[in-house]
C-alpha cells in the first residue's frame, strides 16, 4: 500500500545588523512568516512552467499591519537609505532532505535613519509577486549600520 507524504511550505526570516563599528546590535533568530495566496499560486506555476519567475529579491518595510495570506505587497515599502528592494544570493539548503529550501541573503548598508517593521521576498526588482511576508518587531536603523537578511523557504 502506497501512503501518501503531505508537502507544506514553511517560510522563516533572520535579521542580524551590526553597527558602524561591527559590533552587533540585534539578532532576530529565525522567526516564522506567512507564505502568501499569490505566493502558493506562483510555486504551482514554477513547478511546471520553464518561463515562471523565481523568487530572488527581499525588501523591508516600515508598516505593521498585521500580516494575511491575501496580502501581496509589503504595506510600506522602503525605497531609500540603502534599504531598496535588492537581488539576494540564492541558494538551496537542507532543512530534512538535501536541499529542501530556497534560501535567500542580502546584506544591506544603511546611509539613512529608519525604523524596520516589515519583511518580505518578491520575485521582481519591482512590484511581482510577494512570496512571504513578517513582521519584524521595531527594528532601529542608522546611517552605517549594516542590515544582514537571511530568509529561507522549506518545502516540508
Amino acid at each position: 500500500m502506497n501512503t501518501l507524504e503531505p508537502m507544506g511550505i514553511k517560510g522563516r526570516f533572520r535579521l542580524v545588523c551590526l553597527d558602524k563599528d561591527g559590533k552587533l546590535k540585534f539578532d532576530t533568530g529565525f522567526q516564522p512568516n506567512i507564505i502568501t495566496n499569490a505566493g502558493k499560486a506562483q510555486i504551482a506555476l514554477l513547478a511546471g512552467d520553464a518561463s515562471a519567475v523565481p523568487f530572488t529579491y527581499l525588501a523591508v518595510g516600515t508598516s505593521n499591519t498585521a500580516t494575511a495570506a491575501s496580502q501581496t505587497a509589503l504595506g510600506a515599502e522602503i525605497t531609500d537609505s540603502g534599504l531598496a528592494r535588492a537581488a539576494a544570493t540564492v541558494s538551496r539548503v537542507t532543512t530534512t532532505v538535501t536541499n529542501d529550501t530556497l534560501q535567500l541573503y542580502y546584506s544591506f548598508t544603511v546611509t539613512g535613519t529608519k525604523s524596520v517593521e516589515e519583511i518580505g521576498m518578491f520575485n521582481a526588482s519591482s512590484s511581482g509577486t510577494m512570496l512571504g511576508r513578517a513582521l519584524t518587531g521595531t527594528k532601529s536603523l542608522v546611517n552605517g549600520d549594516i542590515l544582514q537578511i537571511t530568509y529561507k523557504v522549506a518545502f516540508a
